[in-house]
């Protein structure tokens, strides 16, 4: 006979992931757990910068092992803590981003290819320093707001890649003859161009230039005028736009975070008003009955009014 599923068996499996999500939260949102995740995270880069000297990795290899070790021991029990605190609701867990980062970067230390590796296990570890932004909400705002802004800085680099052209393959017609070192090709145009972008030795391209045509002078000064000023606000106004856009987000999440928190105080207060309500109709109801006993009539019911002949 073809097995047949218990549908009481999900039912009673529902009380006990919610007192498991229940403990776990409890542990994952104290104070305490979260500074002591940040203090091994910290623990964690300091190791990594200290495995960079060789004389201290040859004599104290022993301990620094050990101590990567108790790292990733902490790390593993802070996400297993994390998708506990989510069993009740697992997809909420997969929705966040930072979870899924913590998840991978975790997941990656024990698979033996990268285990295998040094350089990509360094990799891997230099990777746990990102994980502070979980516990510093500037950080994460900041974070947040760079990957918004990489479309808008995609378009800026277009913009700024098709400029260097133009202008590097002008300087190359005017001062590939008289100044080949800087542009003979349009690599070295290009390269010329863009550090004087940050208008470093901007004064000496200028006076070698005047030697040549005065026309080089208005040739930097339009160049410096829309690639160091205009670009460059350009950019800050995208980086500055999606800034607001991610501290808009950070609001909106602490909101939708304790909108849950928040639902059983308006729920009492509901109730509160739906039993003064009904008190109000009860008393009404009395005074009604009252009146109608004072009018004589002996049921509560109002006496029928006899005309007069």
């Amino acid at each position: 006979m073809p097995e047949q599923h218990d549908p009481t068996t999900g039912d009673r499996s529902r009380p006990a992931r919610r007192r498991l999500a229940r403990r776990c939260r409890d542990t994952t949102e104290t104070r305490w757990f979260a500074l002591t995740v940040f203090a091994v995270i910290l623990l964690n880069a300091a190791l990594l910068g200290l495995e960079t000297y060789p004389g201290l990795v040859e004599d104290w290899h022993r301990w620094l092992r050990t101590a990567e070790h108790g790292c990733l021991a902490v790390f593993t029990v802070e996400i297993l803590l994390r998708v506990g605190a989510h069993a009740d609701r697992p997809r909420d867990f997969v929705r966040d981003p930072w979870n899924l980062f913590d998840l991978a970067v975790v997941l990656c230390a024990f698979l033996p290819v990268v285990r295998e590796n040094t350089t990509v296990l360094r990799l891997l570890r230099l990777a746990r320093v990102l994980r502070t932004a979980r516990f510093l909400p500037q950080l994460r705002i900041v974070l947040t707001a760079v990957a918004r802004s990489l479309p808008g800085t995609l378009s800026f680099l277009l913009v700024g890649a098709l400029l260097l052209y133009v202008y590097a393959m002008v300087g190359w017609v005017f001062f590939g003859r008289h100044d080949p070192e800087h542009y003979g090709s349009i690599g070295r145009a290009v390269l010329t161009l863009f550090l004087l972008m940050t208008l470093d030795g901007i004064g000496d391209a200028v006076h070698a230039g005047l030697e040549v045509s005065r026309w080089s002078l208005a040739y930097y000064a339009s160049y410096v005028l829309i690639a160091s000023f205009v670009l460059v606000n350009v950019l800050i106004g995208v980086v500055i736009t999606s800034l607001d856009e991610a501290r808009q987000m950070e609001r909106q999440e602490q909101d939708a975070a304790q909108e849950p928190s928040r639902e059983p105080d308006d729920r009492r207060l509901l109730l509160t008003r739906i039993g003064a309500a009904r008190q109000a109709l009860d008393d009404l109801e009395r005074g009604l009955l009252h009146g109608a006993a004072a009018d004589g009539s002996p049921d509560g019911t109002a006496a029928p009014v006899r005309s007069r002949s």
